[in-house]
Protein backbone atom coordinates (compact mmCIF):
# COMPACT_ATOMS: atom_id res chain seq x y z
CA UNK A 1 0.00 0.00 0.00
CA UNK A 2 1.15 3.53 -0.79
CA UNK A 3 1.07 5.95 2.10
CA UNK A 4 -1.33 8.33 0.39
CA UNK A 5 -3.96 5.62 -0.18
CA UNK A 6 -6.94 5.31 2.12
CA UNK A 7 -6.52 2.93 5.04
CA UNK A 8 -9.15 0.17 5.09
CA UNK A 9 -10.60 0.01 8.59
CA UNK A 10 -12.28 -3.26 9.53
CA UNK A 11 -14.83 -2.97 12.35
CA UNK A 12 -16.20 -5.79 14.48
CA UNK A 13 -19.66 -4.81 15.65
CA UNK A 14 -19.40 -5.93 19.28
CA UNK A 15 -22.38 -6.72 21.52
CA UNK A 16 -25.53 -5.80 19.60
CA UNK A 17 -27.42 -5.19 22.85
CA UNK A 18 -24.82 -2.64 23.92
CA UNK A 19 -23.70 0.71 22.50
CA UNK A 20 -21.34 -0.68 19.83
CA UNK A 21 -23.58 -0.22 16.78
CA UNK A 22 -24.60 3.25 17.97
CA UNK A 23 -21.05 4.57 18.28
CA UNK A 24 -20.12 3.01 14.92
CA UNK A 25 -23.02 4.81 13.22
CA UNK A 26 -22.24 8.11 14.94
CA UNK A 27 -18.57 7.84 13.95
CA UNK A 28 -19.44 7.62 10.25
CA UNK A 29 -22.58 9.76 9.98
CA UNK A 30 -20.47 12.66 8.77
CA UNK A 31 -19.37 11.82 5.22
CA UNK A 32 -16.10 13.71 5.80
CA UNK A 33 -14.97 10.76 7.92
CA UNK A 34 -14.65 8.79 4.67
CA UNK A 35 -11.94 11.08 3.32
CA UNK A 36 -9.22 9.48 5.45
CA UNK A 37 -10.24 5.83 5.47
CA UNK A 38 -12.71 3.25 4.17
CA UNK A 39 -14.78 1.43 6.82
CA UNK A 40 -15.80 -2.22 6.53
CA UNK A 41 -18.28 -3.31 9.21
CA UNK A 42 -18.57 -7.04 9.82
CA UNK A 43 -22.23 -7.69 10.69
CA UNK A 44 -25.20 -7.82 8.32
CA UNK A 45 -27.04 -5.28 6.23
CA UNK A 46 -30.37 -6.07 7.88
CA UNK A 47 -28.95 -5.69 11.37
CA UNK A 48 -27.25 -2.38 10.65
CA UNK A 49 -30.41 -1.12 8.93
CA UNK A 50 -32.31 -1.85 12.15
CA UNK A 51 -29.90 0.33 14.11
CA UNK A 52 -30.04 3.05 11.46
CA UNK A 53 -33.83 3.17 11.75
CA UNK A 54 -33.80 2.97 15.55
CA UNK A 55 -31.41 5.91 15.92
CA UNK A 56 -33.03 7.82 13.04
CA UNK A 57 -29.69 8.10 11.33
CA UNK A 58 -29.12 9.35 7.79
CA UNK A 59 -26.08 7.11 7.28
CA UNK A 60 -26.05 4.99 4.11
CA UNK A 61 -24.65 1.48 4.17
CA UNK A 62 -23.22 -0.38 1.18
CA UNK A 63 -23.89 -4.10 1.58
CA UNK A 64 -21.33 -6.62 0.31
CA UNK A 65 -20.83 -10.36 0.71
CA UNK A 66 -17.05 -10.26 0.65
CA UNK A 67 -14.69 -7.61 2.06
CA UNK A 68 -12.71 -7.77 -1.19
CA UNK A 69 -15.73 -6.14 -2.88
CA UNK A 70 -15.56 -3.00 -0.74
CA UNK A 71 -16.09 0.39 -2.32
CA UNK A 72 -14.07 3.41 -1.26
CA UNK A 73 -16.16 6.37 -0.22
CA UNK A 74 -18.86 4.09 1.20
CA UNK A 75 -19.64 2.66 4.64
CA UNK A 76 -19.34 -1.00 3.70
CA UNK A 77 -21.16 -3.75 5.59
CA UNK A 78 -20.08 -7.36 5.09
CA UNK A 79 -22.93 -9.83 5.51
CA UNK A 80 -21.47 -12.21 8.08
CA UNK A 81 -24.98 -13.52 8.74
CA UNK A 82 -28.31 -13.05 6.96
CA UNK A 83 -30.97 -14.14 9.44
CA UNK A 84 -32.85 -11.50 11.46
CA UNK A 85 -31.46 -10.85 14.94
CA UNK A 86 -33.61 -9.99 17.94
CA UNK A 87 -31.99 -7.00 19.64
CA UNK A 88 -32.94 -6.27 23.26
CA UNK A 89 -30.99 -3.24 24.40
CA UNK A 90 -29.28 -3.61 27.76
CA UNK A 91 -29.78 -7.36 28.04
CA UNK A 92 -26.96 -9.87 28.44
CA UNK A 93 -27.67 -12.64 25.94
CA UNK A 94 -25.46 -15.56 24.89
CA UNK A 95 -27.04 -15.59 21.42
CA UNK A 96 -26.00 -11.97 20.99
CA UNK A 97 -22.56 -12.88 22.29
CA UNK A 98 -22.30 -15.50 19.55
CA UNK A 99 -22.96 -12.83 16.90
CA UNK A 100 -20.24 -10.65 18.42
CA UNK A 101 -17.78 -13.53 17.98
CA UNK A 102 -18.96 -14.21 14.40
CA UNK A 103 -18.18 -10.59 13.61
CA UNK A 104 -14.80 -10.67 15.37
CA UNK A 105 -13.70 -13.91 13.71
CA UNK A 106 -14.69 -12.70 10.24
CA UNK A 107 -12.89 -9.39 10.77
CA UNK A 108 -9.78 -11.12 12.11
CA UNK A 109 -9.74 -13.46 9.10
CA UNK A 110 -9.84 -10.43 6.79
CA UNK A 111 -7.09 -8.74 8.81
CA UNK A 112 -4.83 -11.79 8.52
CA UNK A 113 -5.53 -12.01 4.78
CA UNK A 114 -4.71 -8.32 4.27
CA UNK A 115 -8.18 -7.50 2.94
CA UNK A 116 -8.44 -4.84 5.64
CA UNK A 117 -5.48 -2.85 6.95
CA UNK A 118 -6.45 -2.39 10.60
CA UNK A 119 -9.09 -3.68 13.00
CA UNK A 120 -11.19 -1.55 15.37
CA UNK A 121 -13.33 -3.57 17.75
CA UNK A 122 -16.56 -2.35 19.34
CA UNK A 123 -17.15 -3.43 22.97
CA UNK A 124 -18.09 -7.02 23.84
CA UNK A 125 -19.45 -8.64 26.99
CA UNK A 126 -16.68 -10.92 28.26
CA UNK A 127 -19.23 -13.24 29.89
CA UNK A 128 -21.72 -13.93 27.11
CA UNK A 129 -19.05 -14.61 24.47
CA UNK A 130 -17.83 -17.75 26.23
CA UNK A 131 -18.57 -21.07 24.51
CA UNK A 132 -17.06 -24.47 23.76
CA UNK A 133 -15.31 -22.97 20.72
CA UNK A 134 -14.43 -19.54 22.15
CA UNK A 135 -12.77 -19.48 25.55
CA UNK A 136 -10.86 -16.21 25.88
CA UNK A 137 -11.18 -13.45 28.51
CA UNK A 138 -11.50 -10.86 25.75
CA UNK A 139 -10.25 -9.39 22.50
CA UNK A 140 -6.59 -9.12 23.50
CA UNK A 141 -6.19 -12.78 24.43
CA UNK A 142 -8.02 -13.97 21.31
CA UNK A 143 -5.96 -11.79 18.99
CA UNK A 144 -2.74 -12.84 20.72
CA UNK A 145 -3.45 -16.39 19.58
CA UNK A 146 -4.89 -15.50 16.17
CA UNK A 147 -2.09 -13.12 15.16
CA UNK A 148 1.71 -13.25 15.32
CA UNK A 149 3.55 -11.64 18.22
CA UNK A 150 3.25 -11.15 21.97
CA UNK A 151 0.29 -8.97 22.83
CA UNK A 152 0.24 -6.16 25.36
CA UNK A 153 -2.68 -3.97 26.41
CA UNK A 154 -1.45 -0.45 25.67
CA UNK A 155 -3.79 2.38 26.65
CA UNK A 156 -3.03 5.56 24.72
CA UNK A 157 -4.27 9.13 24.69
CA UNK A 158 -2.73 12.54 24.09
CA UNK A 159 0.30 12.85 26.38
CA UNK A 160 -0.07 9.47 28.12
CA UNK A 161 0.55 5.83 27.23
CA UNK A 162 0.05 3.06 29.80
CA UNK A 163 1.06 -0.58 29.40
CA UNK A 164 0.51 -3.44 31.84
CA UNK A 165 2.73 -6.17 33.23
CA UNK A 166 -0.39 -8.19 34.11
CA UNK A 167 -3.83 -7.44 32.68
CA UNK A 168 -6.87 -9.67 33.24
CA UNK A 169 -5.41 -11.42 36.28
CA UNK A 170 -7.05 -11.49 39.75
CA UNK A 171 -5.33 -9.01 42.05
CA UNK A 172 -4.41 -11.74 44.53
CA UNK A 173 -2.39 -13.48 41.80
CA UNK A 174 -0.81 -10.46 40.07
CA UNK A 175 2.49 -10.40 42.02
CA UNK A 176 3.04 -14.12 41.45
CA UNK A 177 2.81 -13.58 37.68
CA UNK A 178 5.55 -10.94 37.64
CA UNK A 179 8.89 -12.55 36.79
CA UNK A 180 12.10 -11.27 35.20
CA UNK A 181 11.07 -12.94 31.95
CA UNK A 182 7.66 -11.22 31.95
CA UNK A 183 9.15 -7.82 32.82
CA UNK A 184 11.65 -8.09 30.00
CA UNK A 185 8.99 -9.21 27.53
CA UNK A 186 6.61 -6.35 28.33
CA UNK A 187 9.31 -3.68 28.33
CA UNK A 188 10.63 -4.96 25.01
CA UNK A 189 7.10 -4.85 23.55
CA UNK A 190 6.46 -1.32 24.83
CA UNK A 191 9.84 -0.04 23.62
CA UNK A 192 9.41 -1.56 20.16
CA UNK A 193 5.88 -0.19 19.88
CA UNK A 194 7.00 3.31 20.85
CA UNK A 195 9.60 3.20 18.07
CA UNK A 196 7.62 1.65 15.20
CA UNK A 197 4.07 2.69 16.10
CA UNK A 198 4.54 6.14 17.67
CA UNK A 199 7.79 7.38 16.14
CA UNK A 200 9.76 7.72 19.40
CA UNK A 201 13.42 7.15 18.56
CA UNK A 202 14.79 6.72 22.10
CA UNK A 203 11.88 5.78 24.37
CA UNK A 204 11.94 6.66 28.05
CA UNK A 205 9.77 4.31 30.11
CA UNK A 206 8.64 4.38 33.76
CA UNK A 207 7.61 1.24 35.66
CA UNK A 208 5.27 1.40 38.66
CA UNK A 209 5.95 -0.60 41.80
CA UNK A 210 4.12 -3.80 42.66
CA UNK A 211 3.55 -2.86 46.32
CA UNK A 212 2.53 0.39 48.05
CA UNK A 213 5.52 2.76 48.42
CA UNK A 214 7.59 0.28 46.36
CA UNK A 215 7.53 -2.06 49.36
CA UNK A 216 9.14 0.38 51.82
CA UNK A 217 12.39 -1.58 51.88
CA UNK A 218 10.56 -4.86 52.33
CA UNK A 219 8.18 -3.75 55.08
CA UNK A 220 5.11 -3.93 52.77
CA UNK A 221 6.41 -6.60 50.40
CA UNK A 222 9.67 -7.83 48.98
CA UNK A 223 8.78 -8.24 45.28
CA UNK A 224 9.93 -4.75 44.27
CA UNK A 225 13.37 -5.25 45.79
CA UNK A 226 13.88 -8.89 44.79
CA UNK A 227 12.34 -8.97 41.30
CA UNK A 228 11.32 -5.64 39.81
CA UNK A 229 14.16 -3.29 40.81
CA UNK A 230 17.08 -5.62 39.92
CA UNK A 231 15.49 -6.52 36.58
CA UNK A 232 15.04 -2.85 35.68
CA UNK A 233 18.65 -2.16 36.60
CA UNK A 234 19.85 -4.94 34.31
CA UNK A 235 17.74 -3.65 31.42
CA UNK A 236 18.93 -0.08 31.99
CA UNK A 237 22.56 -1.20 31.97
CA UNK A 238 21.88 -2.92 28.65
CA UNK A 239 21.02 0.46 27.14
CA UNK A 240 17.26 0.99 27.47
CA UNK A 241 15.96 4.09 29.27
CA UNK A 242 13.77 2.25 31.79
CA UNK A 243 13.26 3.67 35.29
CA UNK A 244 11.55 2.66 38.52
CA UNK A 245 9.92 1.15 40.38
CA UNK A 246 7.95 4.27 41.23
CA UNK A 247 5.37 4.44 43.98
CA UNK A 248 2.05 4.49 42.11
CA UNK A 249 0.01 6.58 44.57
CA UNK A 250 1.73 9.88 43.74
CA UNK A 251 3.08 9.20 40.27
CA UNK A 252 0.13 10.54 38.27
CA UNK A 253 -1.03 13.25 40.67
CA UNK A 254 2.44 14.80 40.65
CA UNK A 255 2.47 14.77 36.82
CA UNK A 256 5.60 12.60 36.87
CA UNK A 257 4.16 10.63 33.94
CA UNK A 258 4.72 13.64 31.68
CA UNK A 259 8.48 13.01 31.82
CA UNK A 260 8.13 9.63 30.11
CA UNK A 261 7.02 8.28 26.74
CA UNK A 262 5.15 5.43 28.42
CA UNK A 263 4.29 4.07 31.84
CA UNK A 264 4.11 0.36 32.67
CA UNK A 265 1.80 -0.54 35.55
CA UNK A 266 2.16 -3.77 37.50
CA UNK A 267 -1.52 -4.66 37.38
CA UNK A 268 -4.76 -3.68 35.66
CA UNK A 269 -6.40 -1.11 37.93
CA UNK A 270 -3.09 0.47 38.94
CA UNK A 271 -2.75 1.67 35.36
CA UNK A 272 -6.29 1.95 34.05
CA UNK A 273 -7.88 3.94 36.86
CA UNK A 274 -5.52 6.93 36.46
CA UNK A 275 -5.52 6.52 32.67
CA UNK A 276 -9.30 6.71 32.37
CA UNK A 277 -9.43 9.56 34.87
CA UNK A 278 -6.95 11.58 32.81
CA UNK A 279 -8.27 10.65 29.35
CA UNK A 280 -11.92 11.55 30.11
CA UNK A 281 -13.49 9.07 27.68
CA UNK A 282 -11.08 9.85 24.84
CA UNK A 283 -8.64 7.04 25.46
CA UNK A 284 -7.86 4.12 23.18
CA UNK A 285 -7.05 0.51 23.94
CA UNK A 286 -4.30 -0.59 21.55
CA UNK A 287 -3.05 -4.17 21.33
CA UNK A 288 0.69 -3.64 20.93
CA UNK A 289 3.19 -6.33 20.00
CA UNK A 290 1.26 -7.98 17.15
CA UNK A 291 2.03 -8.00 13.44
CA UNK A 292 -1.33 -6.30 12.77
CA UNK A 293 -2.96 -3.17 14.17
CA UNK A 294 -5.98 -3.43 16.46
CA UNK A 295 -7.56 -0.71 18.59
CA UNK A 296 -10.80 -0.28 20.53
CA UNK A 297 -12.51 2.37 22.67
CA UNK A 298 -11.58 2.41 26.35
CA UNK A 299 -15.08 1.53 27.58
CA UNK A 300 -17.47 -1.40 27.67
CA UNK A 301 -20.94 -2.23 26.39
CA UNK A 302 -22.67 0.39 28.62
CA UNK A 303 -25.92 -1.60 28.81
CA UNK A 304 -27.44 1.07 31.04
CA UNK A 305 -27.64 3.58 28.18
CA UNK A 306 -27.87 1.19 25.22
CA UNK A 307 -30.53 2.10 22.68
CA UNK A 308 -31.16 5.54 24.19
CA UNK A 309 -29.03 7.52 21.77
CA UNK A 310 -26.86 8.82 24.62
CA UNK A 311 -23.60 7.03 23.82
CA UNK A 312 -20.54 9.21 23.25
CA UNK A 313 -18.61 8.08 20.19
CA UNK A 314 -15.43 10.06 20.94
CA UNK A 315 -13.34 7.14 22.22
CA UNK A 316 -14.38 5.01 19.23
CA UNK A 317 -13.49 7.83 16.82
CA UNK A 318 -10.12 8.18 18.53
CA UNK A 319 -9.64 4.41 18.17
CA UNK A 320 -10.16 4.75 14.40
CA UNK A 321 -7.73 7.67 14.09
CA UNK A 322 -5.15 5.96 16.30
CA UNK A 323 -5.30 2.76 14.23
CA UNK A 324 -4.79 4.77 11.02
CA UNK A 325 -1.91 6.75 12.51
CA UNK A 326 -0.16 3.64 13.82
CA UNK A 327 -0.60 1.87 10.50
CA UNK A 328 0.98 4.77 8.63
CA UNK A 329 3.77 5.08 11.20
CA UNK A 330 4.57 1.41 10.67
CA UNK A 331 4.75 1.96 6.93
CA UNK A 332 7.28 4.73 7.49
CA UNK A 333 9.24 2.75 10.07
CA UNK A 334 9.51 -0.32 7.85
CA UNK A 335 10.40 1.82 4.83
CA UNK A 336 13.22 3.64 6.60
CA UNK A 337 14.42 0.46 8.31
CA UNK A 338 15.05 -0.92 4.83
CA UNK A 339 16.44 2.38 3.57
CA UNK A 340 18.30 3.99 6.52
CA UNK A 341 20.13 6.50 4.28
CA UNK A 342 16.80 8.08 3.28
CA UNK A 343 15.93 8.72 6.92
CA UNK A 344 19.38 10.15 7.61
CA UNK A 345 19.03 12.58 4.71
CA UNK A 346 15.63 13.91 5.77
Amino acid sequence: MKREEKVIVGISVGDLNGIGPEIIIKAYEDSRSLELSTPVIFASGKTMQFFKNHFKSKINFFNIDNPQKLVHGKVNVVNVWREPVKVEFGKEDKKIGAYAIKSLEAATKALKAGTIDVLVTAPINKHNIQSDTFNFPGHTDYLAKALNGKSLMFMVTEGLRVGLLTDHVPLKDAANHITEELIREKIETVTKSLKQDFGVNKPKVAVLAINPHAGDNGVIGKEDDTILRPTLEKIRHEGDLVYGPYSADSFFGSNSYKSFDAVIASYHDQGLIPFKTISFGGGVNYTAGLDKVRTSPDHGTAYEIAGKGKANENSFVQAIYTAIKIYRNRLDYNHYAKNPLKKASK
